[in-house]
């Protein structure tokens, strides 16, 4: 008895011990999507929008993440760089940054929508947050100048500030009906899991770096 009551104290001193560097070896990584209403789940539940179903898929595959939706139907790059301070909170470990598409849509200035997205790369990783840019393609409709100057924003800002791309947002979703709702623009939850199944070996190697830093 006095040897068995030895062997269960001896137990629960080693589950106190080694609970903490459990709960060590498995921080978690906290990430925020921040973006206009391709991230916002626009006209679906919140748990079937972008940043849920990204956070379920990598949670499936063994990573400690939680992702917060900060997206905002109809943002522009202007209205992202004007609240991006007070949305990523202190302790965020990396931004997914998709902006730009209500931009295009409009015909601002390619040259502007550069610059407050650079400024925004810029802010976060004076703050030491890691930053995966989501590129966005230009409308055909606005024609080949504006295209070519747009498409190039995302790749040249990713290179020069050394941040991980994912070169199109909405790859494999645009012009498939059966991936969008009745507007023809917005993802429905097809399109949402399409767009995590495409981002998701981008998104796990994003969650590497951040360990790794």
């Amino acid at each position: 008895m006095r040897f068995n009551a030895l062997i269960a104290a001896l137990c629960l001193t080693f589950g106190v011990i080694t609970a903490p560097v459990q709960a060590n070896a498995a921080e978690e990584i906290k990430l925020v999507g921040f973006g206009d209403s391709l991230m916002a789940a626009y006209n679906l539940q919140a748990s079937e929008g972008f940043p849920a179903r990204l956070e379920a898929a990598l949670r499936e595959r063994g990573h400690n993440v939680t992702i917060t939706d900060a997206g905002v139907s109809g943002d522009t790059t202007s209205g992202g760089l004007a609240r991006l301070d007070w949305s990523i909170p202190e302790g965020t470990d990396g931004v997914i940054l998709e902006l730009g598409a209500n931009d295009a849509l409009r015909g601002l200035p390619p040259e502007k929508t550069r610059e407050n997205l650079e400024a925004m790369i810029v802010r976060l990783k004076e703050r030491g947050i890691a930053v995966l840019l989501a590129g966005m393609l230009a409308p055909p409709n606005m024609g080949g100048d504006y295209e070519t100057t747009f498409n190039a924003i995302y790749p040249d800002l990713a290179a020069k500030y050394e941040v991980m791309l994912y070169p199109f947002f909405l790859d494999g979703v645009t012009g498939n009906p059966d991936m969008l709702l009745t507007d023809g623009m917005h993802p429905n939850i097809n399109g949402i899991n399409k767009m995590v199944e495409s981002i998701l070996p981008v998104a796990e190697h994003f969650l590497s770096d951040i360990k790794s830093d």
